[in-house]
């Protein structure tokens, strides 16, 4: 199975792993600073210990309700075991981080290779300006592109000038086609006109963008909400897919994105971006835990393979290692 740079081959899969690890350095680095210091000369994990911890992990934007579980658990494993010295704490807390992502890695592999189970298959991708949407619709396509699927984009997002003109060259760039209108066009017009396209064509795949709504904005919000209606009335039961993306860079900001998207749209999963760029990566165990949604995607870099399918393991891996 080729996934976004894993299972292709061992090169592959070893440069997707380099990549992750490289991606992650600004908050490994960061909180492994923080990590170092609070044990250096203690030889036991102590109640003032676990007190900065629990700073340590809310100031990594790991967030308050995640990291009260994680007190929580090495609260329990400390009692149990009467003793545990400093030199156990980072596995403790990797152990804790891996068991809560895994609680939240709900059907998190995406499998270009197989068929989809309803054709066409519609993914509906929302988020605020900025966040990277455009571009990791773009990315995913031509992974399915690549696996043989047909694709079909939907250029809904129709309020930001270059948005039509940017995802047209993302089309271009990966062979696939796209349905467009004018600047100002309706956006629901253009998701309808892009969801009979698919059926008359027989596409696998329908990746629509959206505009990038202000989630303070409740106006474009409720826009938002008809879409999705125009896509289930066109095709019962579509989307499949509401996947949410998220800039890392932007922090607990993020919560409250998933809080008013989730409203409106029923996110299935999120794509979480700019991975590299900031030492708040813990914001994607947060997220996944707090809201038991599945992070499909996350994004280390520029280049095509730097948005990878979401793997807890190699995460936890990844963020841990030295």
């Amino acid at each position: 199975m080729a996934f976004f740079g894993f299972g292709k081959n061992n090169g592959d899969d070893a440069a997707a792993a380099k990549a992750l690890e490289s991606g992650l350095s600004k908050t490994r680095n960061s909180l492994f600073g923080k990590l170092n210091r609070l044990v250096r000369g203690k030889d036991r994990v102590g109640e003032e210990v676990l007190d900065e911890l629990e700073e340590i992990l809310v100031t990594s934007d790991v967030g308050v309700s995640t990291t009260i579980e994680i007190i929580r658990k090495v609260e329990e494993r400390v009692q149990r075991d009467r003793f545990v010295n400093s030199d156990e704490l980072n596995v403790l807390i990797r152990d804790e981080i891996a068991s809560l992502l895994r609680q939240s890695d709900l059907d998190r592999t995406a499998d270009f290779d197989t068929d989809p189970s309803s054709r066409p298959y519609v993914i509906m991708v929302v988020g605020v300006n900025g966040v990277g949407k455009t571009t990791s619709i773009g990315k995913i396509a031509a992974r399915y592109k690549a696996a043989g699927k047909s694709v079909l984009l939907g250029a809904a997002d129709t309020f930001r000038a270059a948005a039509t003109e940017q995802l047209e060259i993302w089309a271009n760039r990966s062979g696939v086609q796209i349905v467009k209108q004018g600047h100002g066009a309706d956006p629901a017009a253009v998701v309808f006109d892009t969801l009979a396209a698919a059926k008359s064509r027989n596409v696998d795949v329908v990746l629509i963008d959206t505009a990038g709504r202000l989630h303070t904005k409740g106006g474009l919000m409720d826009e938002l909400a008809k879409i999705k209606r125009v896509m289930d009335r066109q095709i019962p039961g579509a989307p499949h897919e509401v996947l949410l993306v998220l800039d890392a860079t932007t922090g607990q900001n993020a919560i409250h994105q998933v809080k008013e998207f989730s409203r409106v749209a029923d996110v299935t999963g999120l794509i979480v971006t700019k991975l590299d760029g900031t030492a708040k990566g813990g914001i994607v165990i947060g997220i996944s835990y707090e809201f038991h949604l599945p992070v499909k995607y996350i994004g280390v870099g520029e280049g095509i393979d730097d948005l990878q399918i979401f793997d807890s393991e190699r995460f936890v891996h990844a963020l841990f290692s030295n």
